[in-house]
């Protein structure tokens, strides 16, 4: 089992989750308007360094924790043609006894997504080999300040940091109109895959967007096929990423 010594909130109350189709159909607000993501969560982190300890019993390689929010999800799809399904299934072609968990949650921001990673690292029963963190899409659907996504984002990654958690950063891209909001935003994932020496894929969707049969019935987001391309796409950085992870070696 593993052990996650650090103290989580003594509060009760859950973080606030977001509408599901949050994801591009939150509600809009003036660019010049930041709402109340941009804070810092009141949720506090552990600082001290986890430690966790393997069992025996878990011989399950590799353990990949996906952690972000719709797109990682599935939302609209069965759980089979979820990302965290479909990687899964692609990596088993190599390793037999590959594990994808989803820890996706529809709506998240970076903001409740840092609210919420204590208590899902606390939950884990066994220490990931590759953590893969999807999450900005909802901060840029509502005008949260970039410097606030960075910030959720750079404490995130030094949680699983801490924790000893080999991390691959999956980025997300802001559509030019956007102008200078664009700029600082599309800014975030390299300059924070740089900061914490994580491998970085600079965009979740890329190659799944653009044409009716990738979207479900809510135009908004991805299809299974899409889901299937975003999987094919982002499975070499997954298996590089898990070639630095502490058991690659032995495994290998």
């Amino acid at each position: 089992m593993w052990k996650f010594p650090g103290r989580l909130p003594i509060s009760g109350a859950s973080p606030r989750r977001q509408n599901a189709r949050s994801f591009s159909a939150g509600r809009s607000r003036p660019a010049h308007r930041f709402g109340p993501d941009d804070r810092p969560p009141r949720r506090r982190l552990p600082h001290a360094a986890a430690r966790f300890a393997m069992t025996m019993a878990n011989t399950a390689y590799p353990h990949v924790l996906a952690f972000g929010d719709s797109l990682t999800a599935g939302y609209g799809l069965p759980a089979s043609q979820s990302f965290p399904a479909q990687l899964q299934a692609l990596l088993r072609q190599s390793f037999p006894t590959a594990q994808v968990r989803n820890a996706g949650v529809s709506g998240d921001t970076t903001r409740s997504g840092l609210a919420r990673l204590p208590r899902l690292l606390s939950g884990l029963r066994a220490k990931p080999d590759l953590a893969i963190v999807e999450l900005g899409a909802n901060d840029m659907l509502r005008f949260v300040d970039p410097a606030a996504t960075r910030r959720n984002l750079d404490a995130i990654l030094a949680e699983f940091e801490s924790c000893g958690i080999s991390v691959l950063l999956a980025g997300m891209v802001a559509p030019a109109f956007l102008g200078a909001v664009a700029t600082r935003f599309n800014a975030i994932y390299p300059g924070l895959a740089a900061k914490h020496g994580v491998p970085l894929y600079p965009f979740f969707l890329n190659g799944a967007i653009g044409a009716a049969d990738l979207t479900i019935a809510d135009r908004i987001h991805p299809s299974a096929k899409a889901v299937g391309i975003v999987a094919r796409n982002i499975l070499p950085s997954v298996v590089a990423a898990l070639g630095g992870s502490t058991r690659a070696a032995s495994v290998a």
